[in-house]
């Protein structure tokens, strides 16, 4: 009894400790994993993060201690449920996600079990003996005999995601030596100071929060002309379409300014502005085609370099 005691002790401090030294903590789902697989992942984030176990009744307990203090931890209460553990860590939470969850080990379909993915029995021959045939029939799998053994003709889907798997569907995948479902830890919820929320969030690139954000302001700057209300989104907007109207105003009218003058000018005379266009367009394509004359001017000293004065029969 006593050792029981001290070890829960432990537990307390240990978990005092790694909230006072991380910043993030991940809610870990471990249904189904194997103690190897804890193994690799204690591994894999050695020096970047630490996983820590317990039962939901010590978590709850130690958490309601760290609440007087620190009343942010309240947010996690509620995510305390089922068998969950807690990864602590500092780093970069999204590079942290990636070795929580890349860690998974194929697994058989179990009768009873619910499928998270459809499952399909693939195309081609299953080396078994016809006699077999009917279990096949049984589940609507079309088959022929190829070479004495059994071969399916197409691929059929025997079980669709959320469904449970009976125990002739797991016979079968088991008889075809199919292992559908994946098994490893999973990121149920992201701590990160103070704050809660899925670990989807870390998916979210930066070059779509800047593109959300952009979206934003040009729709604030749209409303914002609309409605001919003034905001930082849309002044800059305000300030060109006025520059317009003044300008049209001026070409309209005989007021002018240095803004306006060369546009008059090549309102009034077309022609020049026209031809002095036409005259630069040659002038920039000479200007180009320069640097590529010269170019090909190199190449044949480079073939009378590789040539070394001999022929090609000295």
């Amino acid at each position: 009894m006593g050792a029981n005691r001290a070890s829960k002790e432990n537990w307390f401090s240990r978990l005092n400790e790694l909230i006072d030294t991380n910043t993030s903590i991940f809610v870990v789902n471990v249904d189904n994993v194997s103690s190897q697989q804890m193994h690799q992942i204690r591994q894999a984030l050695r020096g970047q993060a630490t996983v820590l176990m317990g039962k939901n009744t010590m978590v709850r307990r130690a958490l309601r201690q760290v609440i007087s203090e620190r009343p942010e931890f309240e947010r996690l209460m509620p995510h305390v449920r089922g068998n969950v553990g807690f990864v602590f860590t500092s780093a970069d939470l999204k590079e942290v996600r990636d070795k929580v969850i890349e860690n998974r080990v194929a697994a058989p379909a179990r009768a009873g079990a619910y499928s998270p993915v459809d499952i399909f029995v693939p195309a081609g021959n299953t080396g078994m003996e016809p006699g077999k045939t009917s279990f096949f029939q049984a589940l609507g799998v079309p088959t022929k005999i190829a070479r004495g053994t059994i071969e399916i003709v197409s691929d059929v889907k025997v079980v669709e995601a959320g469904n449970r798997v009976s125990p002739s569907e797991s016979a079968l995948l088991n008889l075809l030596n199919i292992s559908p479902f994946t098994y490893g830890m999973t990121v149920v919820q992201i701590f990160d100071n103070g704050n809660v929320f899925s670990s989807s969030v870390l998916d979210v690139t930066e070059e779509e929060l800047v593109g959300r954000f952009t979206q934003a302001v040009q729709q604030i700057a749209s409303i914002s002309l609309a409605l001919n209300y003034p905001t930082i989104a849309s002044v800059m907007h305000s300030f060109v379409n006025s520059y317009k109207n003044v300008l049209a105003i001026s070409l309209a009218t005989d007021y002018e300014y240095e803004g306006s003058a060369k546009l008059k000018e090549m309102l009034a005379n077309p022609e020049a502005f026209a031809a002095a266009a036409a005259a630069a367009a040659p002038a920039a394509d000479a200007g180009e085609a320069a640097p590529a004359a010269e170019e090909k001017k190199e190449e044949p000293e480079e073939e009378s370099d590789g040539d070394m004065g001999f022929g090609l029969f000295d």
